[in-house]
């Protein structure tokens, strides 16, 4: 059997192993984010792995707000919204994480270590934990701190330009 919650709290948070699928039994902790962190998170929380998704607890503008039952890229994984900033929060991450066999996130560069999360300090609690960053330009190089998206990739490697009509600039 699923079990699916849409939104918790931190008090009536458990890890409820999931049944079905390839990753039945594996156990995920997703920083919530935009880009290819969430649709990772749901790719596998569809195959059977339990994913929470640790949320802000205020809004952060990002995208446009639809209604819940309508953001497919929140499927199949409950959230619990902290404060990061908050040491307190960090300690109910880090005991999470030493729960789970993986952490996926998509922030800039910097970001995680920040807030205490860093891969060293997640590995120290959890040392079989797989570390999964999903950032536009890596961790390190000249573009580490821009936003990456796939128009600036085809545009950088030329692909860009094939895209139009002949004798025009691309679209």
């Amino acid at each position: 059997m699923v079990h699916e919650v849409t939104r918790c709290s931190r008090a009536d948070y458990r890890l409820i192993d999931r049944v079905m699928g390839p990753l039945a039994g594996i156990k995920v902790i997703e920083m919530a984010g935009i880009g290819p962190a969430p649709m990772a998170a749901m790719m596998l929380s569809d195959m059977g792995a339990q994913v929470l998704r640790i949320e802000r607890q205020s809004d952060s503008g990002l995208g446009i707000r639809r209604p819940e039952k309508y953001d497919l890229s929140l499927r199949g994984r409950p959230a619990l919204a902290l404060d990061l900033k908050s040491k307190a929060a960090t300690e109910v991450v880090l005991g999470l994480i030493g729960q789970s066999d993986a952490v996926i996130e998509g922030f800039r560069p910097g970001v995680m270590e920040r807030l205490g999360l860093g891969p060293d300090v997640c590995l120290a609690r959890q040392p079989k934990l797989i570390y999964g960053r999903m950032t536009g330009w890596g961790q390190s190089g000249p573009l580490s701190q821009a936003a990456g998206h796939d128009l600036n990739y085809i545009a950088l490697t030329g692909a860009l330009n094939a895209i139009g009509r002949k004798g025009q600039l691309p679209a």
